[in-house]
Formats: C-alpha cells, sequence, structure tokens
C-alpha cells in the first residue's frame, strides 16, 4: 500500500434504490483486467445494469424504477406448531 492510498483509504456505501458510491483511492478493473481509471476521487459505480457509461451510474436506476430491497428476515429455527385439533383432542 503506497503513502496516498493509505492517506485516503476508500470507502463505499450503498445507496438505496441507487448506486455503490466509492470515496477515496481505489484500483477498479474491467471484466477483462484492465484497470479503469475513474475521472475523479469519488465515483458511482452502477447496480442496476442499464447505466450507458459502466461500470460509472448516469442516473439510469431512477428511469428503470431500480430497487434495493433488504431480504426477508426468518427465524434461524422454526418448529412446526401441533395443529389447534390435536392440542385438546382428549
Amino acid at each position: 500500500m503506497s503513502a496516498a492510498s493509505s492517506a485516503h483509504p476508500a470507502s463505499i456505501t450503498s445507496c438505496p434504490d441507487g448506486p455503490l458510491i466509492v470515496r477515496g483511492e481505489l484500483a477498479l478493473f474491467d471484466d477483462q483486467g484492465e484497470a479503469v481509471m475513474p475521472n475523479r476521487r469519488t465515483f458511482a459505480l452502477c447496480r442496476c445494469g442499464a447505466s450507458a457509461i459502466r461500470p460509472f451510474c448516469d442516473g439510469s436506476h431512477k428511469l428503470v424504477g431500480f430497487r434495493t430491497t433488504p431480504p426477508p428476515r426468518t427465524a434461524a429455527v422454526t418448529f412446526d406448531e401441533p395443529a389447534p385439533s390435536t392440542l385438546n383432542a382428549e
């Protein structure tokens, strides 16, 4: 890690229904392993897949109605409850 990158560590913030906001210095590569150079130190990465300038966000998520919703929470363990008719069967 260089002195410059340690001075500005990267942080990534997930925006609700929008992009990932990247702040600081970060090495970014495309699917071919080529370096992708953002033109500023803070930039947005597309999550909706509709951006014309991928991997960067162009605001298309608003047009396509992209939504992020948290996954439903479920209990770690569930138990089958006996049917009400079997509770007082005697």
